[in-house]
């Protein structure tokens, strides 16, 4: 038991947290003259890991991810949600949601396109929920902050989310609510296409380059904030605004992060810094989802597609839910951050 144990802690701190990492570039600095111990070379080394650490995750997840989502084109994809129905094809949409693109705008086009294929409202606002909030990217980048009770309880939290909004949705018979334009356009049959390993590796490759361009600036905006907050910001204020003496913590993480636009590698190290300051991890979890989930951008382009009646029973479902999840993590945040 003491060689798994051991086997699993390896891996969380050297190859996803990559504490090696870390170390080299403090000996680096430590040989440029940079005293780490000081604001401004703390600032430099949480910067410099940070940056380097999710950029080597993010490359080699989106190269395995897309691999695998080369698999599942929208075509193949509408055909499998069409084969489940109730509950259980909300489950296998939210399930779909976990390996498609990262980021909430990224997921709407597709969204769209379910529409319009004819699959249930609730069934696609399944996908929609899942795809950016619990992709296979943040349960890998959340063990490598938060260990593994975390991003797992994370994930399967997101998607008990997805499921539920998207059957409350298909329940309130929300299809009136969604743009004509959508409902009336002619769905087109595709076949799959038959990929050969090579042509999965070059889809992979080029997911790899387009994702990057698109990410990395929100990766520097989000390492700098979180370098920041870690070696700026005094740890009383972070406690005293998402602390657990403040009840409203959770609801004010959430209320600002919807506006703002990012995906999980923009926000992981934001919460990180939060959390070693003394943030409640369910605070911080709350402030990611609706990062991810409620971008001010994404809200944007779906209004494009479903009437304002829609859309706000979706932004009131997610905030609701994220909210509620928030409180839940911070009851039990003492068993789950050891």
């Amino acid at each position: 038991m003491k060689i798994i144990e051991s086997i699993f802690i390896f891996i969380q701190d050297q190859i996803l947290g990559m504490k090696w990492l870390n170390y080299l570039i403090e000996q680096f600095l430590t040989m440029l003259g940079f005293d780490i111990t000081t604001r401004f070379g703390g600032s430099i080394q949480f910067f410099l890991y940070d940056v380097i650490k999710i950029t080597i995750l993010l490359c080699t997840l989106i190269f395995l991810i897309s691999y695998i989502q080369s698999y599942f084109p929208p075509e193949r994809s509408k055909k499998i949600l069409g084969k489940f129905h109730g509950i259980k094809a909300n489950i296998v949409s939210a399930l779909l949601g976990t390996v498609t693109p990262f980021c909430s705008c990224s997921s709407i086009p597709l969204f769209i396109g379910f529409t319009s294929a004819g699959l249930p409202i609730g069934v696609t606002f399944s996908f929609l929920i899942s795809s950016p909030m619990v992709d296979l990217g943040s349960l890998v980048l959340l063990m490598s902050v938060f260990g593994v009770k975390v991003a797992i309880a994370y994930v399967i939290i997101g998607l008990i989310i997805a499921v539920l909004g998207g059957t409350l949705i298909e329940k309130l018979h929300m299809d009136q609510y969604v743009e004509d334009f959508i409902k009336n356009a002619s769905s087109v049959e595709i076949d799959s296409p038959n990929l050969t390993r090579k042509d999965r590796i070059e889809f992979a490759k080029e997911q790899v380059s387009d994702t990057f361009k698109k990410v990395f600036p929100y990766i520097l905006i989000g390492v700098g904030i979180g370098a920041f907050i870690h070696n700026w910001i005094p740890e009383d204020w972070i406690k005293a605004i998402l602390g657990s003496n403040n009840p409203f913590g959770v609801i004010i993480a959430t209320l600002i992060g919807v506006p703002m636009y990012a995906d999980i590698f923009g926000t992981i190290p934001v919460a990180e810094a939060l959390l070693v300051k003394g943030a409640q991890l369910g605070t911080i979890l709350s402030f990611m989802m609706a990062v991810t989930t409620l971008s001010l951008p994404s809200m944007i382009m779906l209004k494009k597609a479903v009437k304002p009646k829609l859309l706000a029973l979706f932004i009131s479902i997610c905030t609701i839910g994220i909210i509620i999840v928030g409180y839940i993590f911070n009851v039990f945040h003492i068993f789950l951050i050891s």
